[in-house]
């Protein structure tokens, strides 16, 4: 396992955990703490995204990355719709492999989100990845978020503009540790 906490390859990348919190669509709490872990390749990566847009005054906001497999479980017992949940039963995530993350822009002294076609995990047709019917400004702040990801060895998702899949990131195990579990056997 080479998963690494993202605030130690890039600790000036903003985290904000919705599952960490009630703040996300299930309304529940579903990890203990506020942390973000991936495999260290894809937080490498993650990091050379973050490098290009501070050249340009921005940053990333995270607010998803690994996931384990029972709260994919959750998700989808609560969500049972493949075009906004994974199906844990048929491939699961990215995500459950820590290959997959849930960002934003921000203006890097701030840290104010810049104006995105939705909130995170909405489920309208606003939050595709190439919906066209958005102000300029929203489709110029998306396409440079898919600009700075897939420049750095991500995938666009297509039914959320703010989920981005590592390139390659099947080769990666399917996991099942729950995120405080992890802290603690990292730290």
């Amino acid at each position: 396992m080479s998963l690494v906490n993202i605030k130690d390859i890039d600790p000036s990348i903003t985290i904000d955990i919705r599952y960490a919190t009630f703040n996300n669509f299930t309304n529940q709490k579903l990890y203990s703490t506020p942390l973000c872990f991936l495999q260290d390749e894809v937080a490498k990566a993650l990091k050379q995204a973050q490098n290009y847009l501070r050249l340009i005054g921005l940053g990333l906001k995270i607010f998803d990355g690994y996931r384990p497999l029972s709260v994919q479980k959750l998700l989808w017992d609560i969500l049972p719709n493949p075009k906004f949940v994974a199906d844990p039963h048929n491939g699961a995530s990215f995500h459950n492999r820590g290959a997959a993350v849930d960002v934003t822009l921000i203006n890097f002294e701030t840290k104010q989100e810049l104006v995105m076609p939705t909130e995170f995990d909405s489920f309208d047709n606003r939050a595709h990845s190439f919906y066209p019917d958005l102000p300029e400004k929203v489709i110029k702040n998306r396409s440079l978020l898919q600009y700075a990801m897939t420049k750095n060895g991500f995938e666009v998702l297509p039914t959320e503009w703010w989920h981005f899949n590592y390139s390659g990131g099947a080769k990666f195990a399917l996991l099942d540790i729950p995120i405080g579990e992890l802290n603690a056997a990292l730290c």
